[in-house]
Formats: C-alpha cells, sequence, structure tokens
C-alpha cells in the first residue's frame, strides 16, 4: 500500500503543525493544564471574598419547628448578626416571603411568621445581595 497523506509523516499536511518536526506538539496537554488553572483561579476568587471576613451565615436549629401567622420563631446559629444578615424569608418553589426581625444577635434570631398560607417552606437569609436558600425548614399551620 502506498503513502497517503493521512499516514505519510513526511507530507506538508504535517509539517504544517509547529512542532511536528522536534516532537513538541502537545495540545491536548496544553488545553486541560489551561482548564485547570482557570478552575484554580475562579476558586482563588471565589474563596478571596471570606478570607480575613467572618464565615457565612449558618442557621443550625429553627424553634418551633411549626407555628401559624404572627407567631414568633427563634433562629439559632453563627455569624446571624447585623453585619452578616439583612432580612429573613420563608421561601417556597415560587417567592419569598419577607419575615419581621424582632430581635438579632450574633447566635440568634427572633422572627414573626409573615402572612403565608399553610404548608413547608425553607428559611432563607439575605447576605449582603444575595438570598441564600437554606435547607432548614419551618411548616405553617393553618
Amino acid at each position: 500500500m502506498a503513502n497517503s497523506p493521512a499516514y505519510d509523516p513526511s507530507s506538508s499536511r504535517f509539517t504544517r503543525l509547529s512542532g511536528v518536526e522536534t516532537g513538541t506538539v502537545r495540545p491536548a496537554r496544553t488545553r486541560t493544564f489551561l482548564k485547570i488553572s482557570f478552575i484554580a483561579t475562579l476558586l482563588l476568587l471565589c474563596l478571596a471574598a471570606r478570607v480575613g471576613g467572618q464565615s457565612a451565615p449558618k442557621i443550625t436549629a429553627v424553634a418551633p419547628a411549626t407555628g401559624k401567622v404572627n407567631d414568633s420563631v427563634t433562629l439559632t446559629g453563627e455569624n446571624l448578626g447585623k453585619e452578616s444578615v439583612s432580612a429573613v424569608f420563608l421561601s417556597d418553589d415560587k417567592d419569598d416571603y419577607k419575615a419581621t426581625m424582632m430581635e438579632q444577635a450574633n447566635g440568634k434570631i427572633v422572627l414573626k411568621v409573615p402572612e403565608v398560607k399553610s404548608g413547608g417552606y425553607n428559611i432563607s437569609i439575605q447576605e449582603g445581595d444575595k438570598i441564600l436558600i437554606l435547607p432548614v425548614r419551618f411548616t405553617v399551620q393553618s
């Protein structure tokens, strides 16, 4: 079988790729390295906002876990002070309902259940301009 350009390393097709003559072509490795470098840079930038600052707000307990509209509910956790949390919401899959905060300290928030229909809601907190929907549930009763 005669050498075709697809298999002939001396073909002009192969000599147009820089580095073929010296065996230094590694485009797959280079792309992989660049992707990893890019991802690492993004992670560092995301984490840099937290360096030197305090940790993200965290809710560890809700008491009581069920209640009626206008009942008081106590959220306990970490970094819940006014410098971290600007608002608390009850969230369903469509809307966020702002609760009135009656008391706020670094370790706890006491809120008033807003006017919502009965059912299950996630507790959400506003940190800066972001609303963080937490995996903490509260049930509103009729």
